[in-house]
């Protein structure tokens, strides 16, 4: 019981994780472009920094809680992320609410390395407990435009900063309190629980083979790491160019960047289920192509067109997350896995971070059409890679 207690708290830390994130792609989108006389172009670089902070920070958390504590920071992960907010909400210049992102992405960047080892450890099935996860860390992207947009509307630009994070300190304490109440029935079903582990760790494949898979899994991570970005950084401001008529608000723009996220999220859930019964080559692969053929159909679009080909687009970019995760999970050992992730997340996040100004550059220069079109490439790179994979069956019951 504890540790289902304790999923539920990673959860929520997941959806905090992203949601922080996104809340700035929104304000500048809506509000900031408009209160500081400034380009949306020429706004968003100053996100960079803070996704910068997201990516080269990952290794030496994972390295922290691999050799301090895994739950100690997560509590720091809370604290720390929504102090950060309630600061950023009091910036008054560009180079400030800057400073403000830089500090988000440095706490943002203690989650996924952390989270994603707490939440494989001593399990067998890692592809639905990992799609769970990832669909409340989509929530939080598409949570992060539509609050974003409902404060922006009623309370102000400010707001979508504060009241987060007062909630995010107030979930940090409540998951310390949960901690030191439970910590020695939490322990006994850890111990149980990890004989299991230790089959997967008993496989073994061939060195060569298994530096394929990893140069495969870091190579797919960059790639998709611009593609998950571009896609939900960018998304609102889409909606808000050719939603004109379905979207007259910030609130609309953000309840239909909510409604794709939300829909979309649960293609985690489904990826999920297929990697845990059938070839990860097969699904990845499946996956990666459907992407590339969407980004392909969306220039152009307007109106209902667009949210349909948005909604297809985003199913299968969120349903790739958890494949390169299951893929780590399965083939490190458990002492080593927060630093894996944390390599990971390293290259995925400083993908994310080049991409907030390739993004910007793009717009400017030739609209989102050519942004479209240098995704459905990024993912067709992808899709060749996935075929590259050796073809382990690990059905595992």
């Amino acid at each position: 019981m504890a540790n289902r207690i304790h999923f539920v708290f990673l959860n929520i830390g997941h959806f905090f994780d992203h949601l922080f994130m996104l809340i700035f792609a929104t304000v500048a989108a809506l509000a900031l472009a408009r209160e500081w006389g400034m380009s949306y172009g020429g706004l968003i670089p100053y996100a960079t920094p803070g996704f910068v902070a997201f990516g080269v920070c990952a290794v030496p958390a994972g390295w922290l809680a691999d050799r301090w504590s895994r739950k100690g920071m997560m509590f720091v992960f809370y604290v720390g992320i929504g102090l950060s907010s309630i600061l950023t909400a009091l910036a008054k210049s560009p180079l400030q609410i800057g400073i403000g992102l830089l500090a988000i992405g440095l706490f943002a960047a203690i989650y996924h390395p952390v989270g994603l080892a707490l939440v494989v450890q001593g399990r067998r099935d890692t592809g639905v407990p990992l799609a769970v996860n990832g669909i409340f860390g989509n929530m939080g992207v598409a949570s992060a435009a539509l609050l974003t947009g409902f404060l922006i509307d009623h309370a102000g630009w400010r707001s979508a900063f504060l009241w987060p994070g007062v909630v995010s300190i107030a979930t940090g304490i409540a998951y310390a309190i949960f901690f030191y109440a439970t910590r020695g029935k939490a322990e006994k079903e850890n111990s149980l629980r990890a004989a299991s582990e230790k089959v997967l760790q008993t496989q073994k494949m061939d060195r060569r083979l298994l530096t394929r898979v990893f140069a495969i899994i870091f190579f797919t991570t960059a790639l998709g790491g611009l593609v998950f970005q571009s896609t939900t950084f960018a998304l609102p401001k889409v909606f808000d160019e050719r939603l004109a008529e379905l979207a007259v608000s910030a609130t609309l723009v953000g309840g239909y960047a909510f409604i794709v996220f939300a829909i979309a999220a649960f293609g985690q859930l489904v990826v999920g289920y297929l990697v845990d019964h059938y070839s990860i080559r097969s699904v990845f692969a499946v996956v990666a192509a459907l992407q590339a053929v969407l980004f392909m159909i969306m220039p152009g679009l307007m109106g209902w067109a667009a949210l349909g080909i948005a909604i297809a687009f985003m199913f299968v970019v969120f349903g790739q997350i958890p494949i390169n995760d299951v893929l780590i999970s399965r083939f490190t050992r458990t002492e080593w896995r927060s630093r894996i992730y944390g390599f990971r997340y390293i290259v995925t996040f400083s993908v994310m971070a080049s991409s907030v100004p390739l993004i910007a550059w793009i717009h400017g220069h030739w609209g989102f059409d050519s942004l479209f079109a240098v995704l459905s490439a990024a993912a067709a790179c992808i899709f060749l890679s996935a075929l590259l994979l050796p073809g382990v069956e690990h059905k595992q019951r």
